[in-house]
């Protein structure tokens, strides 16, 4: 994995690229200057502490929100230059996997993971269902897809969400917190897919996520936001090393330094929209 991750850092082709991004809630700087570049292949963290506006990024990226000031452009195009119809095309290219796994409660997992094929192409049921079947197998669940979610364990559910976000074999992966609330074992059940689904399939993911020792083992690239700006980037094995007083203080969990503990205010340096 070391020269898988080599290779991507070296890579000068981002498929995404933020320049000079700003967004605002009101009178509050959410970002403020924010720009990066996600390169094709790489698995890539946004972390920093609670309210800095790392998901906020992820709705900016899907086109969920519109940027202030700076562009998002992905693959030579425009996210805030398209129309309504153009950005629902556009994002088939997407896969998400929410900290919850968002099921649909009422449907069985099978039902749960045909609904964006049912949405976004004419298949017919007897291939739907060969599609489905084999995601689940990938995911290690092949034989419970008549489950309701209450009937699975949150690992299971995860994993079954995870099935859906890959359905139609999206370009991008966007995580939202993608292993909060799993026992030890589930976490290194998600890690491990996360990483072999996206090098086995080259696919791009950015990872929102506050756990820097999974990162440690699943990330090639990491962004430290803190007070609307990057505070530090680099692989995580460099980032631990850091010298700078808000990146060391997070990625080692160290209660004294720049990070305060005390609730802030909006408008105060530290914002509190995530």
């Amino acid at each position: 994995m070391e020269d898988s991750k080599a290779k991507v850092r070296r890579s000068d082709t981002p498929l995404i690229r933020i320049r000079d991004l700003v967004f605002r809630r009101g009178r509050t700087t959410i970002l403020d200057g924010v720009s990066m570049d996600i390169p094709k292949g790489s698995i890539v963290a946004f972390m920093g502490p609670s309210g800095v506006g790392k998901t906020t990024i992820l709705r900016l990226i899907s086109g969920q929100l519109r940027p202030d000031e700076g562009t998002i452009e992905i693959g030579g195009k425009i996210i805030s230059s398209m129309s309504y119809a153009e950005l629902k095309r556009f994002r088939r290219n997407f896969g998400v996997l929410l900290q919850d796994g968002a099921l649909f409660t009422d449907l069985t997992v099978f039902e749960n993971i045909a609904t964006p094929v049912r949405e976004h192409t004419n298949l017919p049921e007897p291939l739907i269902r060969r599609l489905v079947m084999s995601k689940l197998s990938a995911v290690g669940l092949g034989g419970i897809e008549e489950k309701m979610p209450h009937e699975l364990s949150g690992g299971m559910a995860r994993r079954v969400a995870f099935a859906r976000a890959v359905v139609l074999d999206p370009a991008i992966m966007l995580y939202d917190e993608p292993m909060t609330g799993l026992d030890p074992i589930a976490v290194s059940t998600v890690r491990t897919l996360m990483r072999e689904t996206n090098d086995a399939l080259g696919l791009t993911s950015i990872v929102v996520t506050h756990n820097v020792n999974q990162m440690r083992e699943l990330v090639d690239y990491c962004y430290i936001i803190v007070a609307a700006k990057i505070a530090g980037e680099g692989p995580p094995e460099e980032l631990t090393a850091s010298t700078e007083a808000g990146v060391n203080q997070f990625m080692n969990g160290r209660v004294e330094g720049p990070i305060p503990f005390h609730y802030k205010p909006p408008g105060a340096p530290w914002g509190l929209l995530d």
